[in-house]
């Protein structure tokens, strides 16, 4: 098999969380361990850090990869999902990992995931992990898919672990309460292992101290801490706290890496060039305005939504779709009524139809139309704004997929 052909056999034959939800999702770490096992534990062959959060995971997994490259480290990064090609999810310093890479692996391997039918996410966590120790990274950036007790990426046994946040998102997996969630993303504090907080409630943060004394691991809450402002080319006014979480990780780390102040200027100053971070708070066009965003939970949404309301614009069109499992009772609220909307509906099985999101959000005086494709919505706004308007793309990882 080709390229192509490798990674669409992938997409058929190995349920893919993103695409088609429940049925994808696998509650243990059965398939990681027995993957690892026949690969012969390659994850045992790199230092790594571990991040799991709700939300800035991949700004903060992307700023960590950059400081250490600028420091003079080969640095592997592992994030999920991907926007466009499937090989954004294994870099090394900002590069992809190879065609041919993942043409050989799937096919010296396809008997054993033929046999044992491990999930889309199992099987490529165990690629990056092969991918990493045949390359000899110094260190990987290993971000957790989902939640992170049982998530196929909590077989390594990292330097540090970073847990960036909690939020309510995905809660017929993780829990509907705060503390349920703070349990699942907890479960990668490991015995003796130092863990950042990047930020905690008061219904979260008695989770993670009782997880880390069980472990007796040292807590590090990074919101609790003062450092002094870095620029960074990821702009939206969110990654203040995850330059903050990601400082703190730096200060823990120096114990096992030389690195300088001026890497971590250059590093936060240089995170889309150096890792190919896409979808944050990222402008597409200047005049009108054109931001599209990843954010696609409520905690996530806010932050972005708060963000538009500081621009200067004479109208804006909002270009919206989600996936079926959000709850659009809390989500549509934080959308101001005096912008034009285009209701779409990513292309994928989980994308929630155009029509259904119209209506819901009629309901509460969002007002627009729907179209039958992400392309065709920004095709329309892009024709009606004028170049004092502003136009916001996002609401799902796939609908920005789709624009860029």
């Amino acid at each position: 098999m080709n390229y192509t052909e490798t990674t669409e056999w992938l997409f058929q034959q190995l349920p893919m969380f993103q695409s088609k939800g429940a049925t994808a999702y696998k509650a243990d770490l059965k398939g990681i361990h027995l993957l690892c096992n026949h690969l012969n534990s390659p994850q045992k062959y790199f230092k790594s850090i571990h991040i799991a959060g709700t939300n800035g995971k991949g700004s903060t997994s992307s700023m960590l990869a950059s400081i250490f490259q600028e420091a003079g480290f080969k640095v592997g990064l592992y994030t999920s999902p991907h926007l466009k090609d499937y090989r954004e999810r294994i870099k090394i310093n900002g590069k992809k990992i190879g065609k041919d890479y993942v043409t050989n692996f799937v096919a010296e391997n396809k008997e054993f995931f033929e046999q044992y039918k491990p999930s889309f996410f199992e099987m490529t966590t165990a690629l990056a992990f092969d991918y990493f120790a045949h390359e000899k990274v110094d260190v990987a950036i290993i971000e957790a898919g989902l939640g992170g007790r049982l998530d196929s990426t909590n077989h390594i046994d990292p330097l540090l672990a970073i847990i960036t946040n909690i939020g309510m998102d995905h809660k017929q997996y993780l829990g509907d309460t705060l503390a349920q969630i703070a349990y699942e993303k907890a479960g990668i504090i490991k015995s003796r292992i130092p863990v950042v907080i990047g930020e905690y409630t008061s219904e979260t943060k008695p989770v993670f101290e009782q997880r880390a004394e069980e472990k007796l691991a040292e807590l590090h809450y990074a919101q609790d801490k003062h450092f002094p402002h870095y620029d960074s080319d990821l702009k939206g006014n969110y990654q203040e706290k995850n330059i903050r979480t990601v400082l703190t990780a730096i200060s823990i780390l120096q114990k096992y890496f030389t690195i300088a102040k001026q890497d971590i200027v250059n590093g936060l100053k240089h995170v889309v060039h150096n890792t190919g971070l896409q979808g944050r708070w990222q402008e597409l066009h200047k005049k009108p305005l054109v931001v599209c965003d990843v954010a696609h939970n409520v905690d996530g949404l806010r932050y972005v939504i708060d963000q538009i309301k500081e621009q200067t614009y004479k109208k804006l069109h909002i270009v919206l779709g989600f996936v079926k499992d959000k709850d659009l009772n809390e989500i549509l609220p934080l959308f101001p009524v005096d912008a034009h909307y285009y209701f779409v509906c990513p292309n994928i099985e989980r994308g929630l139809d155009a029509e259904e999101l119209k209506l819901e959000a009629n309901k509460i005086g969002l007002k627009g139309e729907k179209f039958n494709s992400v392309a065709e919505g920004y095709e329309k706004a892009l024709a009606l704004a004028n170049e004092k308007d502003m136009i916001f793309v996002g609401g799902s990882t796939f609908v920005v997929a789709e624009i860029l």
